[in-house]
């Protein structure tokens, strides 16, 4: 892109320099043309120098009308991936939130299994306990399924894009 705008640069600053070259030529008084080849010679020179510019016109609307394509494109694709960050960080937030839930079961049920543990070791059997040690093993697998909910609809989210374009 900054090769373009270069040349781009460069290109007008030459018209530029045609341009002032011209009216350069334009401003001083006209000579009295001499007889012969001479006058032939600068009509031919000025001939020369106006198609040049016309050319290095030509091809200065051209870089510009590409300069504007590619810029254009660049826009669409920028667009593009900003809708990708944006989903992605929503699913990203979403399965952080719930790893930290995750995170939070495993501990409880640790917890839980340790209390149970250390009443068996006594000897003592607490319905108390056992109860809830099997709710938080229960919301961790209920845990666990969501996460992995949430992951199949991370992977459905890509495949989607792929399908589309193969049908």
């Amino acid at each position: 892109m900054s090769d373009i705008a270069e040349l781009e640069r460069r290109i007008s600053a030459a018209l530029a320099r045609i341009d002032a070259g011209i009216e350069g030529l334009a401003a001083m008084p006209p000579a009295a043309p001499e007889p012969g080849p001479t006058a032939i010679r600068d009509d031919a020179e000025i001939a020369r120098l106006a198609d040049e510019l016309e050319a290095e016109r030509t091809a200065n609307a051209q870089l510009t009308e590409r300069v504007r394509a590619i810029k254009e494109k660049q826009e669409g694709v920028v667009a593009g991936l900003e809708t990708k960050v944006e989903r992605l960080t929503g699913q990203m937030d979403a399965a952080d939130a719930e790893i930290q839930r995750l995170k939070r079961l495993n501990e409880e049920l640790s917890e839980a299994n340790r209390a149970l543990a250390a009443a068996a070791a006594a000897g003592v059997a607490e319905p108390e306990l056992i109860n809830r040690s099997m709710t938080s093993e229960l919301e961790a697998m209920r845990a666990a399924r969501s996460a992995e909910i949430a992951e199949m609809n991370e992977i459905l989210a890509e495949l989607k894009p792929l399908i589309g374009e193969v049908a």
